[in-house]
C-alpha cells in the first residue's frame, strides 16, 4: 500500500475522535456570562477593565500569612479567613473588588532555632513586605482604582501596612489614588469579637485564647472546615509546645461567623471614617 495513503486514512480515522473532544462553542462564556465574582484573579483583563469603567474603583488587598496553626489547623488558616471577609467587604461596599491574597507576611525571624521548630512558617520581614505591597498599590493605581484598601489577619502585618500607605499617599498628594491601611479590620475587629464571646459565653481571656484558639478555629469552621482536624483539637493544644492558646474544642462554625462580621464591620467603620471630611467646628 502507498504509505502516503496509509498515512492519510490513518488521519482520517482520528477525525470522528477529535470531533468528539472539541468542545462545543455554547460552553466557551460570553460577555452575557461574566462570572459572578469580585475577586480579579478570577476575570479577564477586559472584564476588568469594564468593571473598573462601570464604577467598581475601589480594590481591597487582603493579607493574610503562613504559619504554624496547632495539630489541628492547617498553615493556610489566615489566607483562608481573609479571602472570605474580603469577598464579604467587597459586596458590601458594592463598588470594590479583591486583590489576591498576599501569602507572604512577616511571621519573625527565619534564622532562629525556634523558626525551625514547627515547619511551614513562611516569613517575608520588612522591608521586603512593605516593598510587596508598595508594588501592589503602584500596579493598582495605574489600572485606576481610585481607592486601595489594606486588610490584613494578623499582628504582624498591620505596621507595613500603614507605613506603606502613608509614604503613598504623601507621595501621592491625594492625585489618583488613595491608599487606606484599615488596622481595625483586625484590631477593633478582634476586640469587638472577644467582647462578645465573653458576654455571650462567659469565656475569659485564657479559654479564649490568643492564637489557633476558639476564634481562629471557629473562623475555619465558618469558612474552611476541611483545614480542621477536628480529632486533633484539645485545650491548649494538647501539649505546652502545640503552638496553641486556649481551648479550640469549644469552636463552632456560628461563632467563626460572627468573627468574621465583627472584623468587617469595623473595616469598613474605619475605611467610612478616614473617607469623610473633617468637620468644622
Amino acid at each position: 500500500m502507498n504509505p502516503k495513503r496509509s498515512m492519510g486514512m490513518a488521519v482520517l480515522s482520528l477525525l470522528p475522535v477529535l470531533a468528539l473532544a472539541a468542545p462545543a462553542a455554547a460552553q466557551f462564556p460570553t460577555s452575557a456570562q461574566t462570572p459572578n465574582t469580585v475577586f480579579i484573579e478570577e476575570l479577564t483583563w477586559t472584564e476588568i477593565r469594564m468593571a473598573i469603567d462601570g464604577g467598581k474603583t475601589t480594590v481591597i488587598v487582603p493579607i493574610g500569612g503562613t504559619e504554624q496553626n496547632g495539630p489541628h489547623m492547617v498553615s493556610g488558616k489566615h489566607n483562608y479567613i481573609i479571602t472570605h471577609a474580603a469577598n464579604v467587604m467587597a459586596r458590601r461596599l458594592g463598588n470594590a473588588l479583591v486583590a489576591p491574597t498576599l501569602q507572604y507576611v512577616p511571621q519573625g525571624d527565619y534564622t532562629t532555632p525556634r523558626f525551625r521548630e514547627k515547619p511551614g512558617v513562611i516569613s517575608l520581614p520588612s522591608p521586603d513586605y512593605d516593598a510587596v505591597l508598595d508594588a501592589t498599590a503602584r500596579s493598582l493605581r495605574v489600572h485606576g482604582f481610585s481607592e486601595i484598601l489594606f486588610i490584613g489577619d494578623s499582628g504582624g502585618n498591620q505596621n507595613g501596612m500603614t507605613a506603606v500607605a502613608e509614604a503613598l499617599n504623601t507621595e501621592w498628594g491625594g492625585a489618583g489614588a488613595r491608599v487606606f491601611a484599615l488596622t481595625d479590620f483586625y484590631r477593633q475587629g478582634a476586640a469587638n469579637y472577644r467582647a462578645w464571646m465573653e458576654a455571650e459565653f462567659g469565656y475569659d481571656a485564657a479559654t479564649i485564647g490568643s492564637h489557633a484558639g476558639i476564634s481562629d478555629t471557629s473562623q475555619m469552621l465558618y469558612v474552611f472546615p476541611e483545614g480542621i482536624r477536628l480529632d486533633k483539637r484539645a485545650p491548649g493544644g494538647g501539649s505546652p509546645d502545640a503552638g496553641v492558646t486556649g481551648d479550640p474544642t469549644l469552636a463552632t462554625a456560628a461563632i467563626g461567623g460572627m468573627g468574621i462580621q465583627f472584623k468587617v464591620n469595623a473595616g469598613i467603620a474605619q475605611y467610612n471614617a478616614l473617607k469623610a471630611p473633617p468637620r468644622g467646628r
